[in-house]
Parts: C-alpha cells; structure tokens; sequence
C-alpha cells in the first residue's frame, strides 16, 4: 500500500481539502493517509473527520493518525507539509508588536519583512529535521510545501538536504480569473504566461484568443482606481511597473519600501492597506473554530468538492504519468529565469509526471520585475545563510535588506529591533552567535 504523509494535519480544514482532493482521485485509491501533529487533540478531530468523509465519499483509502514522526514518515511516497511552528501564539503576535513598538507596521509578515525573517528562522530547523527522517526513512518520497515563507523553506530544505521538493501556494491558479472577474473582462479561452518568485510572480502575458488582454486590463484598472477597492496595491504597480502580480494587495503592500509609510500615513487609506491584517483573520478563525468543528464533526453527510490546491494533482500525475502543468516553487538551478539568482527560489511552471517535477525555463524577466523581484530575494538568502550558520549578523543583514523595513527605521532601530524579538522568541528559535561570541547551539 502507497503511502501519503501529512504533517500538520491538525490543520484541520486545510488537510480536509488537500486529501479529500486525493480521496475522489481513482488513481489514489488503496493509498494509506498518514496523518502527524504535534498537537494531540487536533490530529484527533482531523482523523475522525477524515474517516466520516472517507465513508461518505466511498473512498477506498486508509486513515491512520501517528504521534511519532518518523513512524508517520516510514515508507512514504509523497509528503504534504503545513506546519506553523510557534502558532498563532505567541509567535505571530510577537512577530507584530515588537516592530510596531519601532513604529514599524505590517499587513500579513508570512514571507518577507522582519515578521517573514523570524517566521523562516523559527521554521527552517524544523524543516530541515523532516528533511533528515524523509533521507532516512523515505528517501524516495516528494516533499510538497505549503508552508510560509515559502521561498526561503523550499531554499534551505533543497539546497542543504537530498530531499526531492516543491513549493506550491494558492495564488497562481486564481490570478488571472480573478484580475479579469474584478475587471469584468470575460474569462475565455486564456493564454497566460506567469513567473517570478512566491507572491511576487508576474502576470507576463495574458491573451484571449490570441488578442493581447493588457491594454484593455489596465485600461479599466485605471477607471477602477478612482474608487476604494480591495486590490489597489497590485493595481498600482501594474500602473508603475507594467505587470500584474499574482499574490494579493495585502501581501504586496508590505514586500515594497512604497506603500506602508509613517511619513505619508494617508497612503494606508488611499490605497485601502489592512494593517495587521493576518492576526485580524487569526482572531476571526479562533473565533469562528467551535462552530465550524462541531458542525464538521458531527455532519453524518459530510461531502467535498475537490478544490483548487495543485498536491491531489500533483500526485496523481506521478501516479498515472498523464502530465499535470502547475506552478511550483524550485531553486532556480541552471537559470530557469536567467536574471534572477541561481541560488533563489523561483515560481514558474512545471510538468508533473511518472519523472517527478520538471520546471521550466522561463528566460528573462523585465528588467524592473526582476529587479523588485531580488530585492525581496536578498533578504530571503541571507535568511537561509542566518539559520544554517546561527549567525546573528546573518540575522541583522537580512533584515537591513528587507525594502520596507529599511525604508522605515534606522540601521540601529533594525539591529536593535532584531535583538528584541530573538529575545521574545527564546526556545522556539535556535541559539544565535555573534562573530565575537563563543558559539553556542541549543540541541
């Protein structure tokens, strides 16, 4: 019996619609779902639900809960991973008010800025202790990520470990759909060509019929922004920049130095910007959680349409050798966009089949989208460097580095920022060194 793993199955909506996706797969039958989760009481809801929509779905699949990691990982073929390391508490709330004690604001803080850099520093170690039970009890197995910060989890798992991984997110498959939907452009017979990196890829080309869909796009944005409306960051560099970029307004306000300002604290309404955005919709889900499990767990019919997530797919074209297209985040080996970094994680497309995954080469970008593409880059390596070195200064660059935290606060606020929240972090993050500090690594 095939065996698909899933760590951090106490997500429990999440795991619901990834394997419920594999459960209405026939390619996918006879398959064990493996379910881990440090969280005891979780990983128990997400099996009992699993098991009620295995019943109503007829899927002829088995579902086992572990408590040991390295059990759960034993002679899988693929491994789905969704982990938050520290939760929503207390980790994303010290990663948000510490730095608004700097006066420093953020709106999601899961990829880049000082809230994406201690999100990578918390989790790299705990990727790369998965990586190590994958190499020693399935080593053939593919890693699928769907953990923040994407690029920097995909880089340091994929260039320190022999792990076979790609990185996929939400945001590609719904990108044009939903540009065109806001725009009401019908939806017809598309042409797109996207890459760049995770949450900033870019919209290259966009046809409908073979007819250039760009000049009537930016066309009706341009009436749009005259008006509030939800996606006007994205709007605004399509303005400046040219392109369309496929993570949303919220996510994009905070990669770039021009949008979240102390100085021109009018921009935030202008451009409609949700500051502290993510805790909003943590408090809302923690909220929202004891309605939704009893209704889940206690739903005799409960069914599932298979959903937008790429890993069903992804798996079942390895499966079945009938090749899936998808976009998927890989290190950028051998130029697969030749001006970016080789080192970087990039998001372009890639054919899932009985080989494995096989990016594409996707060329040059524009030069201005691959310049606002290294900027987010520079803090995502120097991230990596700080955790597989435990260097603090390692630490403080990439920070220095980040657009929008530079943009804000002096080079000692940062540093000093830095110190703060390792500070709050203790445990959940490893010992960090300074060059003149005896070095000194928590087992």
């Amino acid at each position: 019996m095939k065996k698909i793993t899933f760590i951090g199955a106490g997500s429990t909506i999440f795991t619901k619609n990834v394997l419920g996706d594999c459960m209405l797969s026939p390619a996918l039958q006879n398959f064990e779902f493996a379910l881990f989760d440090i969280n005891e009481e979780r990983l128990e809801e997400s099996e009992l639900l699993l098991n009620a929509l295995k019943f109503t779905l007829q899927a002829d699949v088995t579902i086992k809960a572990y408590t040991n990691r390295k059990e759960a990982l034993k002679d899988a073929s693929y491994v789905i991973n969704a982990i938050q390391v520290g939760g929503y508490k207390p980790s994303t709330v010290i990663d948000f008010e510490i730095p608004k004690k700097y006066g420093l604001r953020q709106t999601i803080a899961d990829t880049v800025g000082i809230g994406g850099i201690f999100r990578s520093l918390r989790t790299i170690p705990v990727m790369l202790d998965i990586a190590k039970d994958i190499e020693e009890v399935c080593p053939d197995a593919w890693l699928l990520n769907y953990t923040n910060p994407m690029a920097a989890l995909t880089g340091a798992v994929s260039r320190f470990t022999n792990v076979k991984m790609v990185g996929l997110c939400h945001s590609v498959q719904v990108c044009t759909k939903d540009l065109l939907k806001d725009l009401d452009i019908p939806h017809e017979n598309i042409e797109e060509r996207i890459a760049g990196i995770n949450h900033m890829a870019w919209l290259l080309e966009i046809k409908s019929n073979g007819k250039d869909l760009y000049p009537e796009i930016k066309k009706r944005a341009k009436e749009k922004q005259k008006e509030k409306h939800p996606d006007m960051v994205r709007y605004e560099l399509m303005d400046k920049f040219g392109y369309y970029v496929t993570e949303s307004s919220e996510h994009n306000a905070e990669y770039h130095p021009y949008f979240i300002k102390d100085k021109y604290p009018e921009l935030i309404d202008h451009l409609n910007i949700p500051l502290d955005e993510y805790p909003r919709r943590c408090e809302a889900q923690i909220e929202n959680w004891q309605k939704t499990k009893s209704e889940l767990l206690n739903n005799q019919g409960l069914t599932h349409k298979r959903s937008r997530e790429y890993g069903s797919r992804i798996i079942e074209a390895m499966e079945t050798n009938e090749a899936f297209v998808f976009g998927g985040n890989v290190v950028n080996t051998g130029g697969l966009i030749s001006n970016l970094p080789e080192k970087a994680v990039v998001e372009v497309p890639c054919i899932a089949n009985r080989n494995g995954i096989t990016p594409a080469y996707m060329g040059e970008l524009p030069e201005q989208l691959a310049a606002l593409n290294r900027t987010n880059i520079n803090t995502q390596l120097l991230t990596i460097e700080a955790a597989i070195t435990k260097s603090k200064e390692k630490i403080y660059q990439a920070a220095l580095l980040d657009p929008h935290t530079a943009a804000e606060l002096s080079m000692e606020d940062i540093i000093s920022m830095c110190d703060d929240l390792i500070e709050a972090h203790g445990e959940m993050l490893p010992v960090y060194y300074s060059e003149n500090e005896t070095i000194s690594l928590r087992n």
